[in-house]
């Protein structure tokens, strides 16, 4: 049987080559993988990156406007933070995105009932953190890796431990004989339906306790 993991990148586009540095070593291994943008960060001058992944076929999802904790937002303020990021997204690629990612996986009923989209979380190796080597990253990745795997990492700026790491892992999950997908490809090719309500997915496939909200 197939096992299948994805790759998610939250905190782009960076405004240094980080994602594009990423965006080579998916090139290299000819994979794909899920972006989570924050809006305000999209500009003319990371345009390019945006469309370079759109174009190798990753998917390019909303990780809100300002990236603040949406959770203190009104209604009108959340609608607002995602609709934002939506439409700098659509501008570029023409594709409105399916999916997102709550800053700091923080979640309210409001948000629910503001966003009608599927909220994913994914499983962490704390990548934000500089102290994290890239061998730790790997090693935690290697770790927690198993079939339906959401991996939640980061392209922002200067994060080039993660892009280190990640073109080590690659290879050896390869190896194991895993599969890389976009997250959206991911709930298609194990059938199941992602607007389960509540829910934030860090793993897609039957009989998986995901967190929900409340928790």
């Amino acid at each position: 049987m197939k096992k299948y993991v994805s790759l998610s990148f939250d905190d782009g586009p960076s405004s240094d080559s980080t994602m594009n540095d990423m965006l080579n070593v998916l090139e290299h291994y000819q994979i794909k993988a899920s972006f989570y943008l924050i809006g305000n960060k999209i500009n003319e001058k990371n345009t390019k990156v945006i469309k370079r992944a759109f174009d190798m076929g990753c998917d390019i999802q909303n990780h809100s406007w300002t990236q603040s904790d949406m959770t203190k937002f009104s209604i009108d303020e959340i609608k607002n933070e995602y609709a934002k990021t939506d439409d700098a997204i659509i501008n570029i690629t023409g594709k409105r995105p399916e999916y997102f990612r709550p800053p700091y996986i923080a979640v309210s009923y409001e948000m629910y009932d503001a966003i009608k989209v599927p909220f994913i979380c994914g499983k962490g190796c704390e990548d934000w953190l500089p102290e994290v080597s890239a061998d730790d990253r790997c090693n935690r990745m290697l770790q927690m890796a198993e079939d339906g795997t959401i991996f939640l990492l980061h392209v922002m700026e200067g994060n080039q431990n993660t892009v280190k790491a990640v073109d080590t892992v690659v290879p050896l999950l390869l190896e194991r004989g895993y599969e890389f997908v976009t997250v959206p490809e991911l709930f298609k090719l194990k059938g199941i339906n992602p607007n389960k309500e509540h829910s934030l997915w860090d793993v897609v496939k039957d009989n998986y306790k995901n967190n929900t909200f409340p928790r």
